[in-house]
Order: C-alpha cells, then structure tokens, then sequence
C-alpha cells in the first residue's frame, strides 16, 4: 500500500488545522511564517501539533496540563523553560536554542520565557490534544480570555 499525504505545506502560504488527514509539512518553515501567539497546525483524535511565537522579553505564562504530556520544540530564537511539581517551586531550568526540544510530563507546571532579541518560535506537541481544532490566538490575551 502506497501512502499519499493529502497536501503538503511548502511554505508559500501558511495555513491552519490540517489535521486530521496524513500531512507533511516543513515544521521550521512553518513556524518562522506563524505570527500568532497560537496556532493549531494539525489535529488529530489523540495528538496536536500548535506552532507559537512569543515576542521579545514575552512568555508563555505558568501552565500545567493535569492530562496531558507534552513536547515542545525551539524552531528559531532562545528560550529559558522553568519547571516544576508546584506552581511555586519551579526548580528546574533550561536554556534552550534552535533545534532544542523538552518533554513536559502531564501534571508538570512549566513556563517558557523568550531571553532573545528576535520572537520565539515554537512548535509545541500534545497527547492528547489540548485545544480545540482550528485554534488561533493572535495574542496571549486571546489565549486567556
């Protein structure tokens, strides 16, 4: 049985969600192209891929998923992630680079911090999916309210 992917993003336009269906993708390409603080690139039934970028001096903000593992990679820029097993003693660190990537552990409080002088990008991997299909939040705020 040969696979055919439905479509692929060769990075002449940035499009949302093309999950569910079989996609390849260049995930670096796409996330340079991503402007939104968060962006649902492919969702499927048990896994998600979001794509993030956080300004200059800007974070994430303090976040535990009780459900949820999670993987998160730098696509480009410097980032400083903090973790730990309460919101208050967050006693682990990481400074992380381009191609750098950390696993995040369901139950885990973690925050990723942008310590460069360019936007972060991010693409951020969750089993199972964390937002809802279609996803963009074009700033932290939208992504609060």
């Amino acid at each position: 049985m040969k696979f055919h992917p439905s479509k692929r993003n060769g990075c002449d336009g940035f499009v949302t969600d093309h999950g569910p269906a079989p996609f390849t993708a260049d995930i670096t390409c796409a996330a340079q192209k991503n402007q939104n603080f968060r962006t649902a690139f492919w969702t499927g039934n048990h896994l998600q891929m979001t794509l993030m970028s956080i300004p200059t001096c800007g974070e994430i903000g303090l976040e535990m998923h009780p459900d949820t593992d999670q993987f998160i990679r730098v696509e480009s820029g410097r980032a400083l992630v903090r973790m730990g097993s309460c919101k208050e003693k967050l006693d682990s660190q990481f400074c992380l680079k381009a191609g750098d990537g950390i696993f995040v552990p369901a139950e885990t409080w973690h925050n990723i911090s942008n310590i460069g002088d360019c936007p972060l990008k991010l693409s951020s991997i969750y089993a199972p999916p964390q937002h809802p299909r279609g996803t963009i939040h074009r700033t932290k705020a939208d992504a609060a309210s």
